[in-house]
């Protein structure tokens, strides 16, 4: 099949959904179709266009639907699409879309009923990097990664504020990267840097580079508000690197509602405390990495590359 994959572009920034279209064009490709990545259905002709974001890509999935009449739609679920709640705009897409991709199981929930029977959950696939060890970063520190663009949504900050909190010998260093996407956030981040020892801000990284901090850190941190499925998430899990995280149904769409790393959104007292865990208990780390260990499966690349095979078997 002719393929298009459009996703919300953002000039010379690295995203999580311009690092998922690639992703796909590589699973389409290998499973033999012709694949184009563009931020806009411009005047493409596809037998098949895949849209990331329901709300954001709403108008280019109507364009196409008029223009392509014959073709098939996917709209892919990302997150702030769906996430607290369906927009106009999102129902719209999912109205025209002949099938949703769910990335994680519980997003199912935010569809309407009469929309299920579209609904595909397909977990990202994630192959170990390999690159990297435990310690590489500074191996006097206990090394915590976030890797997530500075914007609200991400509660970028919630992890800084939750150091101040940790007691005076802890030895942890966050390390933040991501682009400033907010206006102000980057020279918040600066400021931050320069004035908490604990924290620095490392600026936007490429993907390899970024998998490698992950890999390389004693623990990944999600601190979002919302998210769609934290394409991060199973990054760590796969390199070993176990995750602390908020309790948002994106996240625990992944990892199961029983994983002990988890937090509620925004609660600073509440995740000092599993960070100043994570650095001085042994124990509840191993039990955090026995639990990733356990999850990994989900992201076997086979899996995904089945999955998608057998949706667009549908749709052909």
């Amino acid at each position: 099949m002719e393929v298009l994959i459009v996703y919300p572009e953002k000039a010379d920034v690295v995203t999580g959904n311009s690092c998922s279209a690639e992703q796909w064009r590589e699973v389409l490709l290998e499973l033999g179709h012709d694949v184009v990545i563009d931020g806009s259905c411009n005047h493409h002709r596809a037998d098949l266009l895949i849209a990331l974001n329901a709300e954001k890509m709403q108008p280019e999935i109507a364009a196409f639907s008029c223009s392509n009449p014959g073709s098939k739609i996917v709209v892919i679920m990302t997150g702030t699409d769906i996430y607290p709640a369906l927009s106009g705009l999102s129902l719209e897409s999912i109205r025209i879309a002949d099938r949703l991709v769910a990335l994680q199981g519980k997003a199912i929930r935010q569809v309407p009923d009469e929309f299920h029977d579209k609904v595909r959950i397909i977990v990202q696939g994630v192959t170990p990097s390999g690159s990297g060890a435990k310690g590489a970063i500074k191996g006097d520190t206990f090394n915590v990664a976030i890797v997530a663009n500075l914007r609200e949504v991400k509660d970028p900050f919630r992890a800084a504020a939750a150091v101040k909190l940790m007691p005076m010998d802890s030895r942890i260093l966050i390390r933040h990267a991501g682009f400033s996407l907010d206006t102000g956030a980057g020279e918040h981040a600066r400021r931050e840097s320069s004035e908490n020892p604990r924290y620095e801000w490392i600026g936007g990284l490429s993907p390899a580079a970024a998998r490698k901090l992950i890999s390389e850190s004693d623990i990944l941190l999600v601190t979002s508000s919302n998210e769609g499925a934290g394409r991060v998430v199973g990054e760590a899990i796969t390199d070993d690197t176990p995750v602390i995280a908020t309790r948002v149904a994106g996240i625990t769409g992944l990892v199961g509602d029983d994983y002990g790393g988890l937090f509620p959104v925004g609660d600073t007292t509440a995740l000092a405390a599993l960070l100043t865990r994570a650095e001085s208990e042994q124990g509840f780390l191993e039990e955090l990495s026995r639990s990733c260990r356990e999850i990994a499966p989900v992201f076997e690349p086979v899996k995904e590359l089945a999955a998608w095979g057998e949706l667009v078997a549908e749709l052909s």
